[in-house]
């Protein structure tokens, strides 16, 4: 398949109106729809704006690839748009953007699809065939720019192929490897590999790039690379294979890094300015540049390794046993059917604690931990530690596979293989068990009896402020650490205890910034633009849904105003169903899950109430847009 198979000349926009970033994506997605290319302008939005919100896809150089694959795509398309006055796209080099990718690739695209892509991405790495596309003034001449290119590009390929072949490699050159790889897999990737090849053969050093992208690994590292090669460029955003890289020099770097400075990345790579791998440390580093993530950064990675995996057996148990207890009134606690829920939904919360455990583990040790850290939260429920007893299983266990790397570093060679096999899992089951038996469970049993009986006896007062302080939290960064440490608090009272009462809070609290966009969008229409009042209705839905992140792009361009207000509203919200002694036993589920609440009525007047005085902030706050930008 061709790239110009993808790119259609009647979905290309020669002449992009918006000039905000949100705008010309929604401008990019009506024409995707109007030409049948998606049938969900919602759900592949949502995949468009979860990408930016990792990274910008506005590279720099007046380019932007913004990308998506997931259910909504009918049929794989690239849509090309140009704008004459630029969009403030949030580009990585902070300059306006001129040329515009969409790629729309559906849930299962084939190889096929995928390859043709990845050929579009490198070719935008030439600044010559990037010049002429800001120059092309119809549809038909950019399919003739491309077709072009293409072809220069596989005779280009053909010849540095058979190149290769005819050459070995000159040790007096260094020799760089590298990874690329990003989230989707489908444009940066194959940039960034570009990028770095284009820019090695400047220098004259030799490089290979292995790529991960949707394709799946493609020209993988040997071990004689790894172990010829004078450092190793990681240009990803996500998560590569590492512990082959131990003992060399290492670079992390975002993807569009690999993109936008490679030359900075050859250049300390081949001259060894890295700092060094451990893989028996979990790739840290004394080395300063690798010390942007921080202790707490990564304590709260390895902590949402946990959640995440622990995630589904809260929602799918928590809102299966609160079913039993709605049936339990109309057919008796010894019907079949509600002894089947009940029983179904109280195994799935049997393995929250283990499962956070030994992914917290996991995340820290890799695959060794797994096991010694299930043990340990397993310990943690059987003496009533609970949920804090976990936490502390899932640390202790995955750092104690760290020490025993290190004590067991000198192993001879023969005995490699039972260090995974036999070693790891006795000592660090041994290590685990003794310490949770001996110091951690009577610890944590007593902190947790404690704090239960503390959230018992807590006056109104004190509960109101504690819901308010916990739906505030959720609004504060809408999916970042303050949001997460409010839900997973409240998770651990709820597991702990059954009662869901500070889920309440949270839920209110999670629920009101795109609500109270919404309605801000609804009732102050002079303040906002056409595009954004299109994307606050979106809002209602995820509002209700208890998807907090569909507030994220309006706090991205307005911070103070949207963060302000819906902190406010949140935590009246949140304060306001402790006062009623409003409970939903179940951890998510938003609008769907209020038939689960004691008090549903409460808790939908309690939610309206933060959502009005949310939105009547933002809309008096805002400003009147004087010139409506399209």
């Amino acid at each position: 398949m061709k790239i110009t198979d993808l790119l259609l000349k009647n979905v290309m926009i020669m002449d992009l109106k918006a000039t905000r970033k949100e705008a010309a994506i929604d401008e990019m997605v009506d024409s995707l729809v109007k030409h049948n290319r998606i049938s969900d302008s919602t759900v592949f939005k949502k995949g468009i704006m979860a990408r930016e919100s990792q990274t910008s896809t506005g590279l720099g150089d007046g380019i932007a690839m913004p990308h998506a694959k997931n259910s909504a795509v009918n049929e794989a398309t690239v849509l090309f748009a140009k704008s004459s006055k630029g969009v403030d796209y949030d580009a990585l080099d902070g300059q306006p953007t001129y040329l515009f990718f969409m790629i729309a690739a559906p849930e299962g695209a084939n190889d096929t699809h995928l390859q043709a892509l990845a050929s579009l991405a490198r070719l935008l790495v030439n600044p010559d065939f990037v010049a002429s596309l800001k120059n092309a003034e119809t549809p038909e001449e950019v399919q003739s720019l491309f077709e072009n290119a293409e072809k220069k590009r596989l005779a280009q390929e053909n010849e540095e192929l058979n190149s290769q072949r005819a050459k070995t490699h000159d040790s007096s050159r260094p020799f760089v490897i590298a990874v690329t790889a990003c989230p989707t897999g489908i444009a940066h990737t194959y940039m960034a590999e570009d990028a770095l090849k284009k820019k090695a053969a400047e220098m004259n050093i030799d490089i290979k790039v292995e790529t991960n992208g949707s394709e799946g690994v493609k020209n993988r590292l040997s071990a004689s690379d790894i172990e010829r090669a004078d450092g190793v460029i990681i240009a990803a955003d996500k998560n590569v294979e590492m512990n082959r890289f131990n003992g060399k020099p290492v670079l992390q770097r975002p993807v569009s890094d690999g993109i936008r400075k490679p030359e900075e990345l050859i250049e300390k790579a081949s001259k060894k300015q890295a700092p060094i791998y451990y893989a028996d440390d979990n790739g840290r580093s004394t080395n300063e540049e690798s010390k942007n993530g921080s202790v707490l950064s990564k304590v709260y990675k390895d902590l949402m390794n946990g959640i995440s995996h622990m995630l589904p057996f809260v929602v799918g148990g928590g809102i299966i046993l609160a079913l039993s207890f709605l049936a339990e009134p109309y057919f008796g606690d010894k019907s079949e059917i509600f002894i089947f829920l009940n029983s179904l939904g109280s195994n799935a919360f049997s393995f929250l604690i283990p499962i956070l455990a030994g992914y917290i583990a996991m995340s820290i040790g890799d695959r060794p931990g797994l096991m010694p850290g299930m043990v340990g939260g397993f310990m943690a429920v059987q003496s009533n530690a609970g949920f804090l007893g976990g936490l502390a299983a899932g640390f202790i266990a995955g750092y104690s596979i760290l020490l025993l790397r290190r004590v067991l570093k000198g192993v001879p060679k023969s005995l490699e293989g039972l260090k995974s096999i036999l070693l790891y899992p006795v000592l660090s089951l041994l290590i685990i068990g003794f310490l949770m038996y001996f110091v951690i469970d009577p610890v944590f049993s007593t902190i947790n009896a404690a704090m239960i009986s503390f959230l018992e006896n807590l006056g109104t007062g004190n509960a109101v402020l504690l819901g308010a302080l916990l739906g505030g939290m959720m609004a504060i960064d809408m999916g970042g650490p303050f949001n997460k440490a409010a839900y997973t608090f409240s998770i651990g009272i709820f597991t702990d205890t059954g009662d869901g009462s500070l889920m309440a809070a949270v839920m209110a609290g999670g629920m009101i910034p795109p609500l109270a966009i919404a309605l801000a969008s609804t009732l102050f229409k002079n303040k906002f633009t056409d595009d954004e009042r299109k994307s606050g209705l979106t809002n209602y839905i995820l509002g209700l849904s208890f998807i907090t992140e569909g507030a994220i792009p309006f706090a991205a361009a307005d911070p103070l105003r949207i963060i302000t207000s819906s902190v406010v509203g949140a935590a009246i919200a949140g304060g306001l169903t402790q006062f009623w002694n409003i409970s939903i036993p179940a951890p998510h589920g938003g609008i769907f899950a209020i038939g689960l609440s004691n008090h549903a009525i409460l808790f939908l007047i309690a939610l309206a109430i933060g959502m009005v005085v949310s939105a009547l902030i933002l809309g008096f706050w805002k400003k009147t847009i004087t010139k409506e930008i399209n």
